[in-house]
This record gives structure tokens, sequence and C-alpha cells, in this order.
């Protein structure tokens, strides 16, 4: 079938909307009628090349919709059915049977390898293979075709538009502190950067009863709404001289634990200063190739610290998701604070005003 896409064509190059061909699904497949997709920074890697996989491309890994068809293999979900669409896992590893399909064995090649793992592609353009599959969706567009392990059927009541961020970006945040850190009640975070994965920290944080939940984010705004959804301190990293002593004037004994969603070295050495005894450090954010592991080994060692990375925020989507629902319908997980809403046809004017800081969470609808 043909359907409407947002093609990434060359490494940089804006998006383009076109029309492409859709294959036939195959037994275990699922086609969605795609309502709505979130923008991820990992969309945007992508579409820098950073993925690996060849152009053009269709990106987009936050989607929720309408089951159009299934395949005759598929139970899970049936045409009609509201789903989320979220990362893809095999399954049957080992990691995937006990409760980790963030680290599933074949993560790669079932989530940025830009086809099937046979090396097929389920979109073409004239003929000519268009690469897809991208987090077992590739939703920038009205319809994709996904999986039963990477679908989440969705009650009446939740809009696609706040569903669809569940996908990857909600889930890594609060999922990073709630699953992953683990925090305990009483005790004090950091978070640093207040985009839509360190504000879902946020949230994931009050949630957690956390007593001290320090911010550190350069856009005024976003500080603003830290503190609206919980944060007790919001630090313009701009405004300190040396960003470790701020938060040690909060916490003089240093921070439980931090959770970083920048990837950039001179802030995870300023977290790992900025521990206290026994205090971890989650990495969410993608580092460059070359950064060290952040800290002093002997401080790591005296101090009994922790510094681990997290995918997908530790999240089994099918437990956990259902889990930030019930925290969304009871207020404790404002995802409509978060989130503003373009067209399709916008990506591109989306993709600046998220950029610019204009906005938290894009989400494009269809």
């Amino acid at each position: 079938m043909q359907i409407t896409a947002a093609l990434a064509r060359a490494p940089g190059a804006d998006f383009t909307l076109e029309t492409v061909d859709l294959e036939d699904l195959r037994p275990d497949e699922i086609r969605v009628r795609i309502a709505a997709v979130g923008i991820c920074h990992t969309d945007l890697v992508a579409r820098k090349g950073g993925i690996g996989f060849s152009f053009p491309a269709v990106l987009g890994h936050e989607g929720a919709g309408v089951v159009d068809a299934v395949g005759a293999a598929v139970t899970a979900v049936a045409s009609g059915d509201r789903v989320a669409v979220t990362f893809r896992s095999c399954g049957d590893c080992n990691r995937c049977r006990g409760g980790d399909p963030a680290y599933c064995h074949s993560m790669h090649l079932l989530n940025f390898a830009g086809a099937r793992p046979d090396g097929s592609k389920a979109l073409s353009q004239d003929g000519t293979p268009v690469s897809s599959n991208f987090f077992g969706q590739s939703s920038f567009a009205t319809y994709a075709i996904t999986y039963e392990r990477n679908v989440l059927k969705l009650p009446d009541d939740m809009p696609f538009h706040l569903a669809a961020p569940l996908g990857c970006g909600v889930q890594t945040g609060a999922g990073g502190v709630m699953l992953a850190l683990a925090a305990k009640a009483g005790s004090s975070i950091l978070i640093l950067g207040g985009g839509t994965v360190g504000l879902a920290a946020v949230m994931g944080a009050a949630i957690q009863a956390c007593s001290q939940i320090i911010v550190v984010e350069p856009h005024a705004a976003r500080r603003a709404l830290a503190l609206e959804l919980g944060a007790t301190h919001a630090i313009d990293p701009a405004a300190e001289v040396e960003l470790s002593a701020a938060i040690r004037a909060i916490e003089p004994h240093g921070v439980d634990y931090a959770l970083d969603t920048t990837g950039r070295p001179e802030i995870l050495a300023a977290a790992m200063q900025s521990l206290g005894s026994k205090g971890a450090l989650a990495i969410v954010g993608v580092p460059p190739a070359d950064a060290p592991v952040p800290g002093d080994l002997r401080t790591l060692l005296m101090m009994g610290q922790t510094v681990r990375g997290v995918i997908e925020g530790d999240s089994e989507p099918a437990v956990f998701l259902p889990q930030l629902i019930e925290h969304w319908r009871a207020g404790r997980l404002p995802l409509e604070k978060l989130v503003r809403t373009f067209p399709l046809a916008a990506i591109n004017e989306a993709v600046a005003a998220q950029h610019r800081g204009d906005c938290v969470k894009v989400v494009l609808t269809t």
C-alpha cells in the first residue's frame, strides 16, 4: 500500500514528506495507522548518520495509533485496537526471559539495522528500498509495520499524543529513576538536563518520594517547569562557576543518585564530584565515542560509588508502561505539561522549535 512518510534523504538534511510503498504484512507483523509519534533525540542522531544504516530512511520510534491489520500468526492484538509502540526485543534470549528486554542480545539487529532481521526492507519508493524497521516501527509515517513484542494496548482514556512519548523518552527518564536507580523515599537525586527525559526523571523522582530533587538545565522555562513537576531546586549551569560546589551547597555530603541526560563529559565529571558515599550515577545521554568513564577510580572504590549505563530506563514495557499510565491517571505523571503537537507535515518546523527550547516534547500528529 502507498503511505505518506517523512524521509531522511541524506545525513543532516531536512525531512521531506513523500509517498512510499509499504509491503504487505508477513505472518508475524502488525500494521498500525499512526495517529501520533514523538520526536526523540535518537531520531535526530540517526538523521545525522549516527546509527549507520543507509539513506533514504524513515525514522520515528515513539508511535501510537490504531491497529489496521495483523498477520496470520499475531494473537496479542487485533484490528481496531488502540496501541502505543516502543522498542523491539526478541523475547527468547536470556535478557528478555529475565525481564530485561532493553538489553536484548538482538537489540541492534531488531532496532537499528534499518531493515528486518533477514535484510529486507518494509518500505520502498519506485522500486528502490528505503531503510525502515527503525526500532521495529519507523513511525514518521501515516502507517507503520511493527511486532507483538513492541506494541502495548492502550486504554480508551489515554490520548495518542500523550501515549506516544511513553515509547522511549518518558520510560527512559522515569524508568532511569524508578527502575534502574530504584531511588529510595527520602533520598536526594541530581538530574542533569531538563528535556523530555530529564523532566520524566523529575516526575519519577517525585513518584519515588525523593526529598531533594536537583535539576541542572540552561533554559529558564524548563527550570520553571521542573520546579512545577516536583523538583526542589533548579540550577542554571551558566550561573555557576563550579557546578559540583553549587550542588554540594544543597547536599553537603553529596547526592545519593544522579541521572545524566546530556552525555557531555564535563557534566558527567561534575556529576561524579557531586555524588556522596555509595552514590550511583546512571548515564542515559549518549556521550562522544572517545569519552572516558567519568570519575576517579580510587574515589569510586573508597566511596563505594556506582556508574552504569541505562537503556530505555531498564523498562520491560509490557509491565512498566501500564504503571506509567496509572500514574498519569492519578495526576502523578502530567505528560500534557511536556507535550506540544505539530502536524506531520510540519516536522522540520517542529524539530527547530524543539532545538530552540520553545517546547519540551514534540509530538507529530497525522
